[in-house]
C-alpha cells in the first residue's frame, strides 16, 4: 500500500516461544508508520519525536503480541459500571442503534486504520457492558419490601445456613403473607429462627410470625448499597422469626421444586448442606466451622472471634472458596493422580498420562465448584483452572493473561453486577498481578549461577524456593488488593505477609492434601481421620491469626475520593496488562494520583450523620463519635467509624424523666401540661449537658448542643414531636409521619423522608447546613421501592424529599 513499508521486528530475549527444534519464535512483521505521522515528528523537539517514535513502536509491540485484546474485558467491565452508577436507565434502543453503528463502522475501515479499530471496538465492548447490565437487570426483575412490616410468613425452604449461636438462616420462596397481607410481597426472603431442634429440611413449607425489613441502603452517602446486591440476588427482604417457625403439614416430606433447573440447584444445596453438616460432626467449634467453609463456603457457623482475628491478619482469603483453594486442589489432583498412573509402567508408556491427569482434576474442580455455592470467587477460580487444564489437552501454555481475561468475560457476560462488587474486584486484581508478575518471571533473562549447583546447596534450593514464591505472592497478592480493600473497607492490614508465610505451608501441605483425601474418602464413611488431618491444620491457622491480630496492624483509612479509585484502577491495569515500558506509565498514573491525594486538604468531615430509619444519630468531632444510643447497631456503626476513622464512640448520659409507658401508641399525644413538662426537662438537658453529647430518656427522646450552637433532638415517639420541634433547631425520628417540617421552622427528618433520601451527612457552614443524602432520584429497580406508597398502591412521581430546604 502506498505510503506504508514493511518493516521487520525480531523478538527481544524471551519475548516469544521457542519452537521444538530450538529455533527461535517466527519474525513479526507489521505496517510502520504512515507518512502522515512523519511531519509530525519533524515538527516535534527532538526528546519529544523519539519518545512518539518509541512509544509508537512499543504500541505496535503491545498490538502484535495480542496485549490489547486483554483490555477487552476492562471496557465490557467499564459499560456495565456506567450503566449501574447511572442516575437513571438509558433506551434500550439507542443503545442498540449505538453498537450497530459502531458495528458497521468497524466493518467499513477493516484492519487498515489500526488506532481508529480499535477505539470503536473499545466503544463496541462499552455498549456492550451497558446492555448486559440492562438484560441482567431484567432477568432479575426482584421485588424487593417497601417498609418494615411485621407479619405471618408462609414460604418454602430453598436454602439454609446455621451459624455458631445456634440459629438457621432460611432462605424462603415466599407463598403468602398474613396479617397483613402485603400488597407487594417480595417473592424470595431471608429470615433467621433460633433452632428448637433439627433444623427444617430443603423443600419444607414453614410458617411464622416475621418481622421483615428491606435490604438496607448505604451506612453513609457513597457506601456500599446493600439494597444493590440483594437486588440481583432475588433477595426481597431479610428478618427474623420473632418465634420458632413451624413446618405447615408435620407429615408431609420435602415439596418438589416447580422446575428441573431449581430441582438440580437445590439438590446441589442440598449435598452441600450434607457435606457441611458432615465435617462439622468430625470437628466440632471454629475448627468444624472453618473445614466445612473452606469446602461449602458456609462461613456463618465460624464464630465473630475468630472470623475478625482472620480479618484482621489478612488471612480472611483463605475462607473464600478462590484461586488458592481451586488451584491447590488441581494441583495435588493433578500432581497425584500422574505419579499414580507413573507407578504403572505400560500404561505411562501406552497413554498420555498428562492429558489423563488434567481430565481427572478437571472433574475434581468441577465437583468442587458445583458445592461452593457458586461465589463469584470460586465462579473465576474455576473458569481460570478450566481453562488452564483444557490448554494441557492441546499442549498450550495454562497460565497466562489471556485466561484470566477469558474468564472475566465471562463472568461479566453473565453477571455484570458482580463488577461493582468487592469479591469479583479483589479476585481480579490478585491474579492479574499475579500472572503478570508470573510472566515477567518467566521471561527474564536467566544466569547460570555455579553456587546453587553447588552440593551442599543444591537440596535448599527447592525449599528455598517455595518460602521465595510464598513471599512473593502474598507480596504481590497483598498489594494489588490494597487499593480494593481500601475503597470498600476503608482499612489495610499491616501485618498480612507474615501470617500468610506462616500459614501457606501448613493450608497447602496439610490442610489442603488432607481435605481432598477426606472428600474422595466421605461417600465411603472413611474420612474421619482426614478430616482430624485438617483439624490439626486449621487449628494452627487460627493459632496464628489470633497472635498476629493480637499485634494490632489495622489501619484506618477511610473515605477516599471517587476519582482517585478510578484513576488508580487505570494505572494498575496498564501496569498488569501492558508488556513493554509503556506499563511504565500505569505506575507513574497511580504514583501521581496518590501524591495529589495526599498534597490536597483532606475533604471536611460531616458534622451529623443520621442513620436510613433514623434510629441511630452520631455528632461528629475531630476524634470521636458522640451517638444516641449507648449500644449502637454494630452493622451500621461498625461503618460509621471505619468511614471516619474515629474510633472512640461517647455514649449518651442518661437521665431520669417523663416517658410514655412502654407499649404505648407510638402517636400518642401529650396533654398541655405534659408537653411543657417534657420541653422544660429538654431545655435544661440542652442547657447542662456537654457540647456534642446526648443527654437521653430511655425510649423517649435524645437532645445534644452541638458546637455550632445548634440544638439537635432524636425522638423515640411522635408525642414528643411539639417540644423537640419547640426546642431543637434539628429534630429526627424514625416514626413516619406524613409531613416533613416543624411549624417552629426547625429542620425535620422522619422515618417517611429518611425511607426517601436514605443516610444523611449535615455540615454546618455559613450559608447554613449543607445536607448530603444517599439517594437522589428514586428510579433505579433497586432503589424504586422507596417511592411506594402501599395506602395508594401506586409509586411517587417525584424522587427524594427535600430536606436541605426544611428551615433550620
Amino acid at each position: 500500500m502506498q505510503g506504508l513499508k514493511t518493516v521487520e521486528l525480531r523478538p527481544e530475549a524471551g519475548a516469544g516461544p521457542a519452537d521444538s527444534a530450538g529455533l527461535s519464535a517466527p519474525v513479526v512483521t507489521r505496517p510502520a508508520r504512515t507518512q502522515a505521522a512523519a511531519p509530525l515528528c519533524h515538527r516535534l523537539p527532538a526528546a519529544a519525536a523519539r519518545a512518539l517514535r518509541g512509544g509508537l513502536r512499543m504500541l505496535g509491540e503491545e498490538a502484535d503480541h495480542g496485549r490489547l485484546l486483554l483490555f477487552s474485558p476492562v471496557f465490557l467491565g467499564a459499560g456495565a459500571a456506567f450503566w449501574f452508577l447511572a442516575a437513571s436507565d438509558f433506551p434500550v434502543v439507542a443503545l442498540l442503534l449505538c453498537l450497530s453503528a459502531l458495528a458497521v463502522a468497524i466493518l467499513v475501515i477493516g484492519s487498515s486504520r489500526v488506532v481508529l479499530r480499535a477505539m470503536l471496538l473499545a466503544l463496541a465492548f462499552v455498549v456492550c457492558g451497558m446492555l448486559s447490565a440492562q438484560l441482567e437487570t431484567w432477568r432479575a426483575s426482584t421485588v424487593i419490601l417497601d417498609s418494615a412490616v411485621t407479619t405471618t410468613v408462609t414460604g418454602r425452604v430453598e436454602r439454609r445456613e446455621g451459624d455458631d449461636r445456634g440459629r438457621w438462616r432460611y432462605i424462603l420462596a415466599v407463598t403468602a403473607t398474613e396479617a397483613p397481607t402485603l400488597k407487594r410481597p417480595p417473592e424470595r426472603v431471608t429470615a433467621i429462627a433460633r433452632s428448637t431442634g433439627a433444623p427444617f429440611e430443603i423443600g419444607d413449607i414453614i410458617t411464622g410470625r416475621a418481622r421483615l425489613t428491606p435490604p438496607s441502603g448505604p451506612a453513609l452517602p457513597e457506601l456500599n448499597d446493600f439494597s444493590f446486591g440483594a437486588y440481583f440476588d432475588g433477595i426481597g427482604a431479610n428478618g427474623f422469626f420473632y418465634g420458632a417457625p413451624e413446618k405447615v403439614d408435620l407429615q408431609a416430606g420435602p415439596q418438589a421444586a416447580a422446575s428441573v433447573p431449581e430441582a438440580l440447584l437445590e439438590w446441589l444445596y442440598r449435598l452441600r448442606s450434607g457435606i457441611g453438616d458432615r465435617i462439622r460432626s468430625v470437628l466440632p467449634g471454629d475448627t468444624g466451622a472453618f473445614a466445612a467453609a473452606l469446602v461449602t463456603d458456609e462461613r456463618r457457623a465460624i464464630s465473630n472471634e475468630t472470623t475478625e482475628a482472620l480479618r484482621q491478619s489478612g488471612l480472611a482469603h483463605i475462607i473464600a472458596i478462590s484461586g488458592l483453594n481451586m488451584a491447590l486442589s488441581a494441583g495435588i489432583f493433578f500432581v497425584g493422580f500422574r505419579m499414580l498412573l507413573s507407578l504403572f509402567p505400560v500404561v505411562a508408556q501406552a497413554y498420555p498420562t498428562k492429558k489423563i491427569a488434567a481430565a481427572g482434576a478437571l472433574l475434581a474442580v468441577t465437583a468442587y465448584f458445583l458445592i461452593s455455592g457458586f461465589a463469584v470467587s470460586a465462579e473465576r477460580a474455576f473458569i481460570m483452572m478450566a481453562v488452564m487444564l483444557i490448554a494441557v489437552f492441546f499442549d498450550r501454555p495454562s497460565i497466562s493473561l489471556r485466561n484470566v481475561a477469558l474468564s472475566a468475560l465471562v463472568i461479566i457476560a453473565i453477571s455484570p453486577s458482580e463488577v461493582l462488587g468487592p469479591s469479583f474486584q479483589m479476585s481480579f486484581a490478585a491474579t492479574l498481578a499475579l500472572v503478570s508478575g508470573y510472566q515477567m518471571w518467566k521471561d527474564r533473562r536467566v544466569r547460570e549461577n555455579a553456587f546453587l549447583k553447588l552440593p551442599i546447596i543444591r537440596p535448599i534450593v527447592p525449599v528455598a524456593g517455595f518460602f521465595i514464591g510464598v513471599f512473593l505472592t502474598s507480596l504481590i497478592g497483598g498489594f494489588s488488593t490494597a487499593l480494593f480493600s481500601i475503597e470498600h473497607f476503608h482499612r489495610l492490614t499491616a501485618y498480612g505477609l507474615p501470617a500468610n508465610l506462616a500459614t501457606m505451608p501448613i493450608i497447602s501441605f496439610i490442610v489442603m492434601p488432607a481435605g481432598l483425601l477426606a472428600m474422595l474418602l466421605m461417600p465411603f464413611g472413611l474420612d474421619a481421620v482426614p478430616w482430624k488431618v485438617v483439624g490439626f491444620g486449621l487449628d494452627l491457622v487460627i493459632a496464628v491469626a489470633k497472635t498476629v491480630s493480637g499485634w494490632g496492624g489495622d489501619i484506618g483509612v477511610g473515605r477516599l475520593p471517587g476519582w482517585y479509585f478510578a484513576v488508580a484502577v487505570a494505572g494498575f491495569l496498564l501496569v498488569t496488562l501492558l508488556r513493554t515500558r509503556l506499563r511504565h506509565i500505569g505506575a507513574a498514573v497511580i504514583a501521581g494520583s496518590t501524591l495529589v491525594l495526599l498534597l490536597l486538604p483532606a475533604p471536611r468531615a460531616p458534622d451529623l450523620v443520621i442513620s436510613e430509619d433514623g434510629a441511630l444519630v452520631a455528632v461528629v468531632e475531630a476524634t470521636a463519635m458522640a451517638s444516641n444510643r449507648p449500644k449502637p447497631s454494630d452493622f451500621i456503626f461498625d461503618q460509621w467509624q471505619r468511614a471516619l476513622v474515629l474510633p472512640t464512640h461517647h455514649p449518651p448520659k442518661m437521665l431520669e424523666g417523663p416517658a410514655i409507658p412502654e407499649g404505648e401508641d407510638r402517636r400518642l399525644k401529650l396533654s398541655a401540661d405534659q408537653q411543657e413538662e417534657v420541653r422544660t426537662a429538654m431545655q435544661a438537658a440542652a442547657t447542662g449537658g456537654e457540647t456534642n453529647r446526648f443527654s437521653c430518656v430511655k425510649k423517649a427522646w435524645c437532645i445534644s448542643r452541638l458546637a455550632s450552637g445548634k440544638v439537635l433532638t432524636v425522638i423515640d415517639n411522635a408525642a414528643y414531636l411539639g417540644p423537640a420541634c419547640d426546642v431543637g433547631n434539628i429534630v429526627v425520628t424514625s416514626v413516619r409521619l406524613r409531613f416533613d417540617r416543624c411549624r417552629s421552622g426547625a429542620m425535620l427528618f422522619t422515618g417517611e423522608t429518611l425511607r426517601k433520601s436514605g443516610s444523611v451527612e449535615l455540615r454546618f457552614t455559613d450559608d447554613g447546613p449543607q445536607t448530603v443524602t444517599a439517594f437522589g432520584l428514586l428510579s433505579r429497580p433497586w432503589t424504586r421501592h422507596r417511592a411506594y406508597d402501599w395506602r395508594t398502591g401506586n409509586f411517587a412521581e417525584s424522587g427524594v424529599i427535600d430536606v436541605s430546604d426544611s428551615g433550620g
